[in-house]
């Protein structure tokens, strides 16, 4: 068979066929009366075998190893090509993650995303520094591309980036609550608790709606965050939660405070009051967590949290006893 009909029936250009002869990879078996070059039976089951092992992703040099060396083996070379794979598409995702942020800020000119390609290296760099100050000049340069500030805010450790962060994404409105329902649904709860930290910045009622949803949170830590966004938002919702942190010592004094203003200005004084002295009674609270309970009373109004006051002066353990005679004392003198 010549060169071209082989090249027909391969689908392997004769350009592509004469490069492998001169590689030593393909040789034809003989050649015609006039010098072209014929292919036997092998020599096409061979040119087959070279694309495939091409469609692999080995070069030439390893196609060439694999089929003529007796002592080649293929899994060192195999797990080989799934790393540079694995780099390859992590590359790829990158480029694609970046040109679509890029397009999410509408750029009207070249200047715009070279300015979003800048922020895009900033918010990557090591530095914190870098990081913060990428944060807070990405409002004053145009519209800034909200999911990559979401990204970046949900994967920072160092509080003071995140708290400039944290700040430019609630320059963006609810643009960016999409990004921030996916941080809720994130397996890690680090990143569940960041991304209840940036709604709690957000005024909106939709980003209320998820604060909601994320007391369901299986982490207390994270049911904190978002307790103490509502409570500060006068939802009764969040009264549970905040005593649960009183008792697990989870931002207990925030929690704390947090009871002491709903209580205040927004009725709930009973209620709150009874679930405390509930959570005293219960036989699992230790003496610490009595400790803090009692003192959580200190700012909740009313007859109920008064008796219930008196009646622990009295209590078996004396931090207990003492610690509510005083918030008598300090009731009484007020």
């Amino acid at each position: 068979m010549l060169i071209g009909e082989v090249a027909r029936l391969s689908g392997v250009s004769s350009r592509m066929l004469r490069h492998y002869e001169s590689l030593g990879l393909v040789r034809p078996t003989g050649r015609s009366d006039v010098g072209y070059r014929e292919y036997a039976e092998a020599d096409i089951r061979r040119i087959f075998h070279i694309e495939s092992l091409r469609s692999l992703g080995l070069s030439l040099r390893d196609v060439g190893r694999a089929l003529d060396d007796p002592a080649f083996t293929p899994s060192e070379l195999v797990e080989d090509l799934i790393r540079q794979t694995r780099e390859r598409i992590a590359a790829e995702t990158e480029l694609l993650t970046r040109l679509r942020r890029i397009g999410a800020a509408e750029p009207a000119a070249w200047e715009d995303v070279l300015r979003t390609v800048a922020l895009l290296q900033a918010l990557g760099s090591k530095s914190a520094r870098t990081r913060q100050r990428a944060a807070l000049s990405s409002v004053d340069e145009g519209p800034a591309p909200v999911e990559a500030l979401a990204e970046a805010v949900l994967g920072e450790t160092d509080p003071i980036v995140a708290g400039a962060l944290r700040w430019a994404l609630a320059q963006a409105g609810d643009g960016a609550l999409p990004f921030l329902a996916e941080g809720l649904a994130s397996p890690d709860a680090e990143v569940r608790g960041r991304s209840v930290q940036c709604l709690a910045e957000l005024p909106e009622a939709a980003a209320s709606a998820l604060l909601h949803g994320a007391l369901d949170d299986p982490e207390l830590s994270v049911r904190g965050h978002a307790a103490l966004a509502l409570g500060a938002r006068g939802a009764p919702e969040a009264v549970p939660t905040l005593v649960d942190m009183v008792v697990g010592a989870v931002n207990d004094v925030d929690a704390a405070d947090a009871l002491g203003v709903l209580a205040a200005r927004h009725g709930l004084a009973d209620r709150i009051a009874a679930l405390l002295l509930d959570r005293l009674a219960h036989p699992t609270a230790g003496p610490t967590a009595r400790r803090r309970l009692t003192q959580a009373l200190a700012d909740i109004p009313g007859p109920t949290t008064t008796r219930a006051l008196a009646q622990l002066s009295q209590d078996e353990d004396r931090a207990v006893a003492l610690t509510a005679g005083y918030l008598l004392e300090l009731r009484k003198d007020g």
